[in-house]
This record gives C-alpha cells, sequence and structure tokens, in this order.
C-alpha cells in the first residue's frame, strides 16, 4: 500500500469516518473511496454493499476481481443511567463489540465496582457528551427516568447525526418528555428519532430482558439495509 494511502486511511479512521480500500487484484492497484464520495465511485453499489454489512471480501465486476477492505469506526453505545438495567446490557453489549460508556452523575450508581471493565463516568451528560463525541456511529440509550438527566442527553443525541435514541418510559412519561422537548424548540420530525417506549416488543419484564431488547433496536437500527422486509 502506498503511504499516502495508508495516511489518508488513518485520517478517516480518526475521524471515524467510514472508508473502503478498493484493490484490483490482477495489476495490484489501489483507490481508497471515502464514505463521502462512494456515490462518484465505478463501483457505488459494491462498496456500498461491503460497508453495510461491515465485511471485506472479493468482488466481480466486468470480468475483473477486486478486494474490497472495509473500515468502519466500532459503534459507541453511550448509556445514560448507571441502572440495573445498564449492568445487564454492557456485558450484552460487549459481546456484540460495540463501544459502552456509562454516564450517570449519581455517584453512588456510577461506580467501577457495578460496571466492571467499562468506561463509567460520574458526570453530568451536558458536560461530558461533547467530549465523547455523538455521530452517525453512536447510539444512545436514556435509562434514568429522571429528567434532570435524561434531557439534556436526549437534546445532544437530537443536535447530532447517531443513528439510533432511545429513551426509558411508559407512553405517558414519553408524552411529558415530547412536551418538554417541544418546549425546547425541537419539532415532531426530530423527535420521531427517540423510540420510545424503548426497545423491541418482546413482553421484556427483567432488566435482562429489557436490555436484550434494547439492543435488538439497536443492532436493527444499525442494520436496517440488511433486514428482511414484511
Amino acid at each position: 500500500m502506498r503511504l499516502s494511502l495508508l495516511s489518508d486511511l488513518n485520517a478517516e479512521r480518526a475521524a471515524r469516518r467510514a472508508a473502503v480500500l478498493v484493490t484490483d487484484v490482477e495489476s495490484g492497484g489501489q483507490r481508497l473511496v471515502r464514505e463521502a464520495d462512494i456515490g462518484d465511485d465505478p463501483l457505488t453499489q459494491e462498496v456500498l454493499g461491503a460497508l453495510r454489512q461491515g465485511k471485506s471480501g472479493f468482488i466481480e465486476r466486468d470480468g475483473r476481481r477486486y478486494f474490497l477492505t472495509v473500515q468502519a469506526p466500532p459503534v459507541k453505545v453511550i448509556v445514560i443511567g448507571a441502572v440495573h438495567i445498564s449492568q445487564a446490557l454492557a456485558p450484552m453489549a460487549k459481546g456484540l463489540d460495540l463501544d459502552v460508556t456509562i454516564v450517570d452523575p449519581r455517584t453512588a450508581f456510577a461506580t467501577p465496582e457495578r460496571f466492571p471493565d467499562v468506561p463509567v463516568l460520574a458526570e453530568w451528560p451536558d458536560v461530558v457528551l461533547s467530549d465523547l463525541g455523538i455521530d452517525r456511529y453512536t447510539a444512545l440509550v436514556a435509562l434514568t427516568h429522571d429528567p434532570k438527566i435524561d434531557d439534556p442527553a436526549l437534546t445532544a443525541a437530537l443536535r447530532s447525526a447517531c443513528f439510533y435514541i432511545g429513551a426509558l418510559g411508559s407512553r405517558k412519561t414519553h408524552e411529558r418528555r415530547i412536551q418538554r422537548l417541544i418546549a425546547s424548540g425541537f419539532s415532531e420530525t426530530d423527535l420521531a428519532r427517540i423510540h420510545a417506549p424503548i426497545g423491541l416488543d418482546i413482553g421484556a419484564v427483567s432488566p435482562a430482558e429489557i436490555a436484550v431488547s434494547i439492543l435488538a433496536e439497536i443492532v436493527a437500527s444499525l442494520r436496517k439495509e440488511r433486514r428482511r422486509s414484511t
């Protein structure tokens, strides 16, 4: 690989932008296709398909063979609330190769002992979310039931390009939440991005079951292009 290509690839990685390295197997020629430029590439559909699947591999086009090396940022899950559901969700998410961070200003709950091997920030969301960075490869999950904690996090998420926003609470709780966020200047279109009540409807009861439903909804949002139509 040319040093210039490697440098460009590293720059995309550092900026948490997806990119695909296209290698012509016969000639050895290579080019880097940045996510923003996929539509202009001769292999648009093939590159898009590889990126959606998140897998590198060989493809054939017009009698030529190419290897597509996919580089996609790791998916982040920012969980607002160091609650029982979060304790169940964190190890499951790690098993799915998701990078999890717990944020909760309540120091009695946000402790390393309750969340081993997971970053825990005992801070208010509006203080730390800008440093964590919320981008299109980020899911935000609000679980505290406390508007003072959840609302600032939801506000930051709605102002970002994150692919998933979920909030715990009943329909009545969410209606009150919606009214508060409308008063903050968000439109109904903005607020339609929030999954609430959070998680797929699997009849979940326990914290672990609710965590499963949340992660299933996150994966469904992440892989929506691959889902079977019904």
